[in-house]
């Protein structure tokens, strides 16, 4: 058990023994482990070397009046578990950069490491859930109508993720919100924390986990033919495919809970006053501080600090955020 930190069968017998009996001479030890002088005098010099066990009295009148007693098990054993564990980390780190250093090489050397391909719905539908329940940061999704793996009602992997902590940011074909049950069901994922837009229509169906795999189905429509997909690890496909959600992201229209709790199409109602709205229009304008405060009749302290408040309710922190959010939101 103990030979993790250097210790054989023998010594280990020995060292355990003189933990129990506080301390023993060679004749004692012997006796009570079943072993020669000899066998326990050269296993005790060797754990004395090695700083296992001490001499418990100095310099005794005799050799054989010596008496040892075990070192601390925490201070002894424990320095070198703490060492192996340093050394052990420092390995796994290596692995991994190895490892890593493979994985690159083998995908430059091999397209077929990069997109695997899926032939039929059975082998899509268990990607999709076994992405799901393996995402841990972040999954983008294209939605479109006329389902030909999973019915958005039956992703039941998703809303265990969201309940973890995992971030969805979904676009919505409308064709697909007008669907029965569709509404609902993305207004619960809504309530949830699934961040949700939509647009009249989608290039392609499409879901990216951890900006790290992506699966995206081959054929537009699959009719009667059994359905095929791409799986795609990383590389510059990978990359094309989270440029391209992004942009229509940006294009796309924020899904929102209602107070009654039904699901509404648009942005928030904006919350400036006239007065705001044009002090903001003036600051998109590119017109600087001083020159608004002129044609506002208005100090520049006020107006830096009106500006402070329409940056807080947009939760922007730079003004470049806020001219983003106001675009965005169609406050102008």
């Amino acid at each position: 058990m103990l030979e993790t930190v250097g210790l054989d069968p023998l010594e280990e017998r020995v060292y355990r023994f003189l933990v129990t009996a506080a301390e023993a001479d060679v004749t004692d030890l012997a006796g009570e482990l079943g072993l020669d002088v000899a066998a326990a005098e050269a296993a005790l010099r060797s754990m004395e070397a090695r700083g296992l066990v001490r001499q418990a009295v100095p310099e005794p009148a005799a050799p054989a009046e010596r008496r040892f007693t075990a070192v601390a098990p925490d201070i002894v054993l424990g320095a070198r578990l703490l060492r192996q564990q340093q050394s052990l980390d420092w390995a796994r780190r290596e692995v991994e950069q190895l490892a890593e250093e493979h994985r690159g090489n083998a995908r430059r050397r091999d397209a077929d490491r990069l997109v695997e391909v899926l032939p039929n719905r059975i082998a899509m539908r268990e990607q999709l859930e076994h992405l799901q329940e393996n995402a841990r940061e972040e999954v983008l999704c294209f939605c479109r109508g006329r389902a030909i793996v999973m019915h958005a009602t039956e992703n039941d992997e998703e809303l265990d993720a969201l309940r973890r902590g995992v971030v969805y940011r979904v676009i919505y074909e409308r064709d697909l919100l007008e669907e029965p049950g569709m509404q609902a069901n993305v207004a619960y994922g809504v309530k949830l924390g699934e961040s949700a837009r939509a647009l009249p229509r989608l290039p392609v169906r499409l879901m990216v986990v951890d900006r790290e795999v992506g699966l995206m189905p081959l054929v537009r429509h699959a009719g009667m033919s059994e359905p095929t997909a791409a799986l795609i690890r990383g590389g510059e496909l990978l990359e094309v495919l989270i440029a391209l959600f992004d942009s229509y992201w940006d294009r796309a229209t924020p899904l929102r809970i209602a107070e009654d709790g039904a699901l509404t199409e648009g942005t928030h109602p904006c919350p400036l006053n006239s007065d705001d709205l044009y002090l903001l229009s003036l600051l998109v304008a590119g017109v600087p501080d001083k020159s608004i405060a002129s044609q506002l009749g208005l100090s520049q302290r006020t107006v830096q600090r009106r500006l402070s408040h329409i940056m807080e309710l947009a939760g922007a922190q730079t003004r470049m955020q806020l001219a983003w959010h106001a675009a965005r939101e169609r406050w102008l």
